[in-house]
């Protein structure tokens, strides 16, 4: 019987260990007062409304980057002005085309996590468009119209192919209030990527239609990151507000409930069973 014991304590201690090491990135975060948060294309600051109360309900203090949608730069700094304001670690969140804001303006030193949303994540000096050629052209691509430099998302794909799991009128208010972008935005790449030295976590929208959801597995992989995969249209913020909610609270460092095969209970069933091994 000792023997037995002895047995079972090694090899789920071995097991504890790798479940650590595997989810690492989440349980090594520090916790984090504040949350900011940015929009990408074809929205605006209040693509987050849902997921905002979820996370105030939780004390934390949580702002919504208007991105101005012009050039990566200015995007940039409209971020790094927020990010300035925040008292203490903050977890910057981005959907979208600004998960190239998270990956650059993450290096401020008030990101404690980021958390990428269906969104864009390249690597310092990446040209993104190549990368993205390599997967199939999502449909929402052929919706995008200009009137000059300035661009949108056309009605019919907005509701089709960016807001496809959204009740139309309710994707109809979105579209509404989205903000168009310059064409020079497109065009920016990022000069660092805050990814290889900061705790990520992402979330893959599977039903995606203007991500590729393949690349975005691809770039969740990448870096390493706590990734949670969501049934969901491009706009899982909306649709799935628990699901990036609890992603968001578990990378500022609070506890969140996954069900029965969560990271969490099953690192507790596991220590469960050392103590009862340990007598």
């Amino acid at each position: 019987m000792m023997m037995n014991r002895r047995f079972f304590m090694t090899s789920l201690a071995a097991g504890a260990a790798t479940l650590v090491y595997a989810h690492g990135v989440a349980n090594a975060t520090p916790k984090a007062r504040n949350v900011v948060l940015v929009h990408g294309l074809f929205a605006d600051g209040s693509c987050w409304s849902e997921v905002i109360p979820l996370l105030q309900a939780k004390g934390l203090n949580v702002t919504s980057v208007q991105n101005p949608l012009t050039t990566l730069p200015e995007a940039v700094a409209a971020a790094q002005r927020v990010l300035d304001r925040q008292d203490g670690s903050t977890v910057f969140v981005g959907h979208s085309f600004s998960g190239m804001i998270v990956t650059e303006a993450g290096m401020h030193p008030n990101v404690s996590a980021l958390v990428y949303v269906a969104a864009r994540a390249p690597d310092a000096g990446e040209d993104y468009p190549a990368l993205a050629k390599k997967y199939p052209t999502p449909p929402a691509s052929a919706g995008i119209v200009f009137d000059g430099d300035e661009g949108r998302l056309s009605e019919a794909a907005f509701l089709r192919d960016f807001a496809g799991d959204i009740p139309e009128a309710k994707a109809k208010v979105l579209y509404a209030v989205q903000e168009p972008f310059q064409k020079a935005l497109l065009t920016g790449k990022t000069e660092h990527a805050a990814w290889r030295s900061k705790p990520s976590f992402y979330a893959v929208s599977t039903e995606d239609r203007t991500i590729d959801p393949d690349l975005e597995r691809f770039m969740a992989k990448r870096m390493g990151a706590k990734t949670i995969e969501v049934k969901s249209s491009h706009l899982s913020m909306i649709s799935h507000p628990d699901a990036i909610a609890n992603l968001i609270l578990e990378a500022a460092g609070h506890p969140t409930e996954r069900g029965p095969h969560s990271a969490a209970s099953g690192f507790r069933r596991k220590a469960a069973w050392l103590r009862w091994l340990r007598g």
